[in-house]
């Protein structure tokens, strides 16, 4: 398998709780390095600038509402296939379906607050991971 970075988002639910080491110690643990992490608060305009793509979802509102109610830790996650490898930490969307020992089973509150975001594909990783990061903070 290819190693590859993805984006990862410790979202604010998460933050609030002040989980971003617990969750970090996941990612770790299943064999991703964190080569670039900062700890930022979104407006919400520029939440929606990087959820565009589901600007005709009737969530999308809500979602950069959400996004833009408290910091957030964006991070660059590298790996053996670290795209499928971080979804699987991450676990199911909804929390009730997420496997045991997943992030969102532990840690989510909500199908709306489920804790973390992770990049669905490698084009979606690079232009996510371009939002936030320039090459010079990517440092694995």
């Amino acid at each position: 398998m290819a190693i590859e970075r993805t984006l990862s988002i410790i979202k604010p639910d998460a933050t609030k709780r002040n989980l971003t080491g617990k969750i970090n110690a996941k990612f770790e643990e299943a064999g991703l390095r964190i080569v670039a992490q900062k700890r930022i608060h979104l407006t919400p305009a520029q939440a929606g600038q990087f959820y565009a793509e589901h600007k005709e979802r009737g969530f999308y509102a809500e979602l950069c509402d959400f996004m833009a109610s408290e910091p957030v830790v964006v991070q660059v996650l590298q790996g053996e296939g670290a795209i499928l490898k971080n979804r699987e930490v991450m676990g199911a969307t909804n929390p009730a379906n997420a496997a045991d020992g997943t992030i969102r089973k532990e840690f989510a509150l909500s199908v709306g607050e489920n804790s973390v975001h992770g990049s669905d594909s490698p084009a979606s990783a690079e232009r996510e991971i371009g939002f936030f990061f320039s090459g010079l903070e990517l440092v694995g």
